[in-house]
């Protein structure tokens, strides 16, 4: 389909107001301390917004309404957690990370364990993040080209130059408050397709709630063999369970909160300490209920398309079609011109608010961590803020490539590699971080011991799962875990270690 002129308008607006913001708060960026942190004045509201606007990213937009509507809600369990892992990091986290006007999360490696730990954080983090921009901008051009009919790489060159343009010259400024802003329009366009949907069914939104009841639709299930099926409780590593899924969350977010870039550097941007806890709180606060509302999004499209059917429905409830493209499918067929521009600005951005973060995080981690500590300590302080922004454009770059190389492959596996990558390289991540927190055990040697154990693992799970291993060395677990007993693994190791082998006892941080 092509764009209205209405439609066109609203979109054009929106990226407009993108530039402008960028433009505005680069007149700010004179320092480092600025650009990286916007000068550590942020209120806890704006920081916890932003962090919002980066967590939701478009998997709220896109993969929780499909995953609601093709199956139930399982897998917004992991996110019940997060109030609770908000409350551990809160108390035990926030105060380490913060010590001594830190500027990313990696900076407490090198001073409980040394600067070998401090580059291989930083460095996973780095490679990870550049493999994820790329993906989520691959995505943002497949909704771009079938709502616009420009090709997939114009697409991708657009979407990409507009992000690392504003993000590159307003720095943190940009990213926070464009975070905020693409936060509320997230909402706003999730709340509009819903409204459209219960105007449009005849029992409104108690239609939603019979139907769904009816066919499982609410419940904590799994779709197989055709079917819907409860889930159970009980813990188990062969099955997705309830429990499981659950403690899944709570790993999940501690690893988040401890040795996320993303996050740690918002949390370093507050104002103070009490700010960054009350940002914590705000995302818990605005993001559970997010979540919950685009899986219930979901929820209401199976209903509409079961009032209204559509071939491209039932092809998705069949596995012929991706999930994540029933709400295009629906913003593109079912909402009326000048609504498409707005909603489509929605799920733009979903996704853009990952991408500013994700180039903004890699350019802070790559002149903190690495150029200023270990290849260029000397310089003054403008010749690292354009080192950063040097870093911002090849970052740029090398998401646009990746996104075309990515398009070009045709894979079906994308998500496959980005998680195998990011297990391989920062698997057990917060364990490292938990025996730094709590423990005076272990040194540079140990954890890398660990580390080279949890890479032999996933490793292993990975050749495993693609058929590479016999059957008597396949792994007996879901994939699901791998995450999990990763950490696990990466702990015994390296406590193990440093308990057989003399280590030189660290000051506690």
């Amino acid at each position: 389909m092509n764009l209205s002129v209405l439609d066109a308008f609203f979109l054009t607006t929106y990226f407009g107001l993108l530039f402008a913001m960028g433009i505005y708060f680069s007149t700010k960026n004179n320092s480092t301390e600025e650009y990286f942190l916007g000068g550590r004045r942020f209120k806890g509201w704006v920081v916890g917004l932003s962090l919002v606007g980066t967590s939701i990213s478009s998997i709220t937009f896109l993969a929780y309404p499909g995953d609601a509507f093709k199956t139930a809600w399982l897998r917004f369990l992991p996110n019940l957690m997060l109030p609770v892992a908000v409350i551990l990091a809160a108390s035990y986290f926030l105060p380490r990370l913060r010590r001594g006007d830190s500027i990313t999360a990696y900076e407490f490696l090198e001073t409980r364990f040394g600067p070998s730990i401090r580059v291989y954080g930083a460095s996973a983090f780095i490679i990870a993040q550049v493999v994820r921009v790329s993906l989520i901008l691959y995505l943002i051009s497949l909704v771009l080209q079938q709502v616009t009919g420009l090709s997939e790489y114009w697409c991708i060159v657009g979407a990409g130059c507009i992000v690392v343009i504003y993000t590159i010259i307003g720095g943190i400024d940009a990213v926070i408050w464009t975070d905020v802003l693409q936060t509320i329009v997230l909402l706003f366009g999730g709340i509009v397709c819903l409204l459209v949907i219960v105007t449009a069914l005849p029992g409104g939104f108690s239609q939603i709630i019979d139907v769904a009841s009816q066919e499982g639709k609410l419940a904590f299930a799994e779709f197989s063999n055709g079917e819907l099926s409860n889930v159970s409780w009980h813990l188990s590593l062969s099955e997705k369970t309830a429990t499981m899924m659950l403690l899944i969350g709570l790993i999940s977010w501690l690893t988040e909160y401890s040795s996320n870039q993303n996050t740690i550097q918002r949390f370093n941007a507050a104002q103070s300490e009490d700010e960054a806890r009350k940002a914590m709180y705000i995302c818990a606060a605005v993001s559970l209920p997010t979540w919950a509302f685009f899986m219930f999004l979901g929820t209401a499209l199976f209903v509409f398309f079961d009032s209204f059917p559509a071939i491209a429905a039932a092809e998705i409830i069949e596995g012929t079609r991706k999930a994540e493209e029933i709400l295009p499918y629906f913003i593109i067929h079912h909402l009326p011109d000048g609504l498409i521009g707005l909603v489509l600005a929605a799920a733009l951005a979903a996704a853009m608010s990952s991408l500013d973060s994700s180039i903004n995080s890699i350019s802070t981690v790559s002149i903190s961590d690495l150029y200023r500590r270990h290849i260029n300590k000397q310089a003054n302080d403008s010749h690292y803020l354009w080192a950063a922004r040097g870093i911002g454009i090849v970052v740029g770059a090398l998401m646009i490539l990746g996104a075309i190389v990515l398009n070009i492959t045709e894979t079906k596996t994308l998500q496959d590699t980005a998680t195998i990558l990011t297990s391989l390289l920062a698997g057990g991540l917060l364990s490292i971080y938990v025996i730094g927190f709590f423990s005076e055990r272990g040194d540079a040697r140990h954890v890398i011991a660990g580390i080279a154990g949890t890479m032999v693992f996933t490793l292993w799970t990975v050749l495993s799962s693609r058929g590479y291993m016999p059957d008597t060395l396949t792994y007996p677990f879901d994939l699901y875990y791998t995450g999990l007993i990763g950490n696990i693994v990466m702990f015994v190791v390296t406590f193990s270690v440093s308990l057989m082998f003399p280590f030189k006892k660290m000051t506690a941080t």
